[in-house]
């Protein structure tokens, strides 16, 4: 197995791992103490979720334009509204908002285990949010995906623990090893 995709593979696990676990975290607070400007840069618990379901969305939908097909990045799941920006609120609903989050962490597991061997080893060409076109090797942006919510999810942990709430341990060590 190459060794790119299996780093992959193991990140998608911990993904969904981490987003279940500081999601119940939040289920602690109430709705408007998940929505209260807490000074962050989404401002909130539930802006900076928003934001993660919006960047994943749109990342994922730049790995699925890459000329391999995965069932499960339908344009159904990764549609955003026109003109979505990174701090868009996508779902004001909380339910709403954790049932795209589980859907999202579904379907990015099944596209790593689906992702062809050489494809961390491929280019990746895109525009990004400015109309930039880019090009760059493919595990650069595979490894942004994954770093980009392990960064937002580090301020859900601060902003839980300032809110009272104990996220618990968050590293990636602390998961059970995939079987």
């Amino acid at each position: 197995m190459n060794p790119f995709a299996a780093n992959y593979r193991f990140l998608a696990v911990y993904n969904r791992w981490i987003n279940e676990r500081l999601y119940a975290a939040s289920e602690k607070l109430t709705d408007a103490q998940r929505k209260a400007d807490r000074g962050a840069f989404f401002r909130s618990i539930h802006g900076t979720f928003n934001h993660l379901v919006w960047a994943d969305k749109l990342w994922l939908k730049r790995f699925a334009a890459q000329g391999v097909e995965f069932a499960s990045l339908t344009p159904e799941l990764l549609a955003l509204p026109a003109h979505a920006k990174h701090a868009t609120l996508l779902h004001e609903d909380w339910q709403a908002l954790k049932d795209m989050r589980h859907r999202l962490d579904d379907a990015i597991v099944l596209w790593v285990d689906a992702m062809p061997e050489d494809f961390p080893e491929r280019t990746m060409r895109y525009a990004n949010t400015q109309g930039i076109e880019r090009e760059h090797p493919m595990w650069m942006a595979l490894t942004h995906f994954f770093n980009h919510e392990t960064h937002h999810r580090g301020q859900v942990s601060t902003l839980l623990m300032q809110a009272g709430v104990d996220p618990g341990v968050t590293d990636l060590l602390a998961m059970a090893p995939p079987k």
